[in-house]
């Protein structure tokens, strides 16, 4: 096995083992949310998960996701391992949990997946959709921010806004899904639908500002 071969191998581990890191961080999260008894407060709380994945660079697919545009169309299968890997990091956190005093949050998890399951997949498509348009606006504002204070509101607007609108994160509903002991057909395939509206949501993000952009770049030209 030639070199390149290995280099590919390791980098594709190296992807992977960062989308379980981002699994975990998210599964915190939505931990800190299920802790509070207040929704607002929760919402805010939720946004550890975010700056954790951020201040460490970790690969979140909702993130990732909204710069695929700039990528080769070989980065599917880097978008394909983040997103196992970040299944495998919320899986593993709600197992763990379970096993430790914090099982009794799993009475109020259940009542948020039930609120899930008992909804349409075109709602939850339009909620996912949502979801990562705010993603997209808290990632980007925060890798754009001169200083804390605009990358911190950016991050805090942008997640706690979804969350307390109750918007669908595929990552953050992997988490809630196992901690629940919820998964069956109708939940995976809840799961899919909601990844596919994450997709779109951040791809139209990404696509307005990419024409924005250019819209802007093409007024300079013309007025020199």
């Amino acid at each position: 096995m030639n070199s390149t071969i290995l280099k590919t191998i390791y980098f594709y581990i190296l992807e992977l083992c960062s989308g379980i890191m981002a699994g975990v961080s998210i599964s915190l999260g939505g931990l800190a949310y299920l802790c509070c008894t207040s929704k607002v407060v929760g919402s805010l709380f939720f946004v550890v998960g975010l700056f954790i994945v951020l201040f460490f660079d970790f690969n979140l697919f909702t993130g990732r996701i909204c710069f695929a545009l700039d990528k080769k169309p070989n980065y599917i299968i880097n978008l394909v391992l983040i997103w196992l890997g970040n299944f495998a990091g919320a899986a593993i956190t709600a197992l763990l949990l379970l096993c430790t005093r914090l099982e009794v949050l799993q009475f109020e998890c259940s009542k948020i997946v039930n609120i899930k399951l008992n909804d349409s997949l075109i709602s939850l498509l339009l909620l996912a959709i949502a979801c990562n348009m705010l993603i997209f606006a808290a990632v980007y504002g925060f890798k754009r921010g001169e200083n804390l204070l605009t990358k911190g509101l950016a991050l805090f607007f942008g997640v706690a806004v979804f969350v307390l609108c109750g918007f669908e994160h595929c990552v953050a509903d992997m988490f809630y899904f196992t901690f629940a002991n919820a998964w069956n057909i109708q939940s995976f395939a809840a799961i899919l639908v909601i990844t596919g509206g994450n997709i779109f949501g951040g791809l139209f993000m990404a696509g307005v500002v990419k024409l924005k952009d250019k819209i802007s770049t093409t007024r300079q030209t013309s007025n020199l």
